[in-house]
């Protein structure tokens, strides 16, 4: 199965996802990531990740922070 590229973008202030994108070409998901952080060079509240994986649902359940109506990758970490 191919690698996707995601491109996300939490802002912390809203506590909420603001910008998610697949990317198929890692180039070009790079090259996308470098401008993101160049828009928000100095915000600290705002993450910006790139993370590979097989679909989005995987990076729900390894980055679940980032998606508020998520269940957590396993049920013994809730509330930790």
């Amino acid at each position: 199965m191919p690698i996707v590229h995601f491109l996300l973008v939490y802002d912390r202030t809203q506590q909420k996802l603001v910008f998610e994108e697949p990317y198929s070409d890692a180039k070009e998901a790079v090259k996308a990531y470098e401008a993101m952080e160049e828009k928000h060079r100095g915000d600290n509240q705002m993450e910006i990740v790139l993370v590979g994986a097989d679909s989005i649902e995987t990076v729900m359940l390894t980055h679940g922070n980032y998606f508020a109506a998520t269940p957590s990758a396993s049920p013994y970490l809730a509330g930790v």
